[in-house]
């Protein structure tokens, strides 16, 4: 991954099975797509579980956001997932990972996800001069 790369894992809720998973993925990734991203990929995944179909193997719900350099993609990036999230009456999860810090999303109040990802998106969004200077 690259310094402006995101990193996304769903975790979708326990009760949904391995077909149903993939489409939220496919569906979420259609919606990141339609930003002004660089790019959105499946991540390669390891050795398939037993049991598991042949063919390519991709962590399921495992995608790779590279940032494009307009201001204010990652802040589109982080709604659209907190907008695909609240559409949802599942329990999915969406880790979100850039530069080695992850925020963890998923159903909780409006007012405790805000303050979560305003807080982040911020880490990644103010000039480096205004950085703490552990970043």
């Amino acid at each position: 991954m690259h310094d402006r790369d995101v990193r996304l894992v769903i975790t979708p809720d326990p009760e949904f099975g391995p077909e149903a998973a993939e489409r939220l993925t496919r569906r979420l990734r259609a919606e990141i797509a339609a930003l002004d991203v660089g790019s959105v990929r499946s991540e390669p995944g390891g050795p398939a579980p037993d049991g598991a179909k042949s063919g390519d193997v991709v962590t399921l719900g495992a995608l790779v956001v590279a940032l494009s350099a307009s201001g204010g993609v990652f802040t589109a990036l982080i709604d659209t997932v907190r907008d695909w999230l609240g559409r949802s009456s599942a329990r999915h999860r969406v880790s979100v990972t850039i530069g080695g810090d992850t925020i963890e999303l998923e159903r909780a109040t409006d007012a405790e996800r805000s303050a979560l990802v305003e807080a982040y998106v911020r880490r990644h969004t103010a000039p480096p001069a205004d950085r703490p200077a552990d970043e």
